[in-house]
């Protein structure tokens, strides 16, 4: 079973590039972020002509996240518990069957939290406090899930080019990092640093300053499992080439596969 996550930067702006990797890839499940559509206005019919499913939790302009998979979804569940103010579109998350039973997959867009004196930086924080009792609760209830999506954090040093740029960003901040450390603390497993320790492995880079030829990149693109999934961990990859494409997202996906 493949379990994908792509932050789209765009969905209609990306839309050919989607369908050119979905045809490539074959994922059981994508998880996309940032696709800066309402729902209605998602390309759905071109998606679903190729046979794909789509769920959507869409807001104009920015934010929004989307599944794509092969089988329709037993349940759908939209936006992160915890506050009702929140209109946000950033957490989707379904329940799909398979041969071990159901699993639960979340795709999920982290606020930046840039610039840090700003509401944005708290926010962010609040958010991330969500998602660790989010986790908690799915962790109480035994189902296998897997939470993926730009986290827009920064874990560790070696997850960017120089991470000395990033000292002054949301994305690198302590709070952030010892947010994202919490989630992990509660048993939950970095799929791709479970099975990698290569230097420079990123998912992101800025369309800025020459950082693609440069490889000037950080990762911010994590897919984190329950324990009982990460045992069936067969192996991740990043698809970098996508990058190179023609009118690239700034990110690429990340690709885990999980024995079905």
């Amino acid at each position: 079973m493949l379990v994908a996550t792509w932050n789209i930067n765009g969905v209609k702006a990306r839309l050919d590039a989607l369908l050119q990797w979905l045809d490539e890839c074959q994922p059981d499940v994508a998880c996309l972020q940032e696709i800066k559509s309402v729902d209605e206005a998602f390309p759905r019919s071109e998606i679903e002509a190729r046979g794909w499913q789509i769920e959507t939790h869409g807001q104009k302009g920015f934010n929004g996240v989307a599944l794509v998979s092969k089988t329709p979804a037993l349940s759908i569940e939209r936006g992160l518990a915890g506050d009702e103010t929140d209109e946000q579109a950033r957490f989707l998350s379904g329940l799909w069957s398979t041969s071990r039973g159901p699993i639960r997959i979340a795709s999920l867009y982290l606020p930046n939290g840039n610039p840090v004196g700003t509401d944005k930086f708290p926010y962010k924080l609040r958010w991330m406090e969500r998602l660790e009792s989010t986790a908690r609760q799915w962790l109480a209830e035994e189902t296998p899930f897997v939470l993926a999506g730009d986290y827009n954090v920064i874990p560790q040093p070696e997850d960017a080019k120089n991470a000395a740029d990033w000292l002054g960003d949301a994305l690198y901040q302590p709070e952030s990092r010892a947010a994202y450390r919490r989630l992990m603390n509660l048993g939950l497993v970095d799929a791709l640093r479970a099975t990698t320790d290569r230097a420079q492995t990123y998912t992101f880079w800025d369309y800025q300053a020459g950082a693609w030829p440069k490889n000037n990149g950080i990762r911010i693109d994590h897919m984190l499992l329950s324990p009982e999934l990460s045992a069936a961990m067969k192996g991740v990859r990043i698809d970098k080439y996508v990058r190179a494409w023609e009118k690239p997202s700034d990110h690429v996906p990340v690709v885990l596969n999980i024995e079905d």
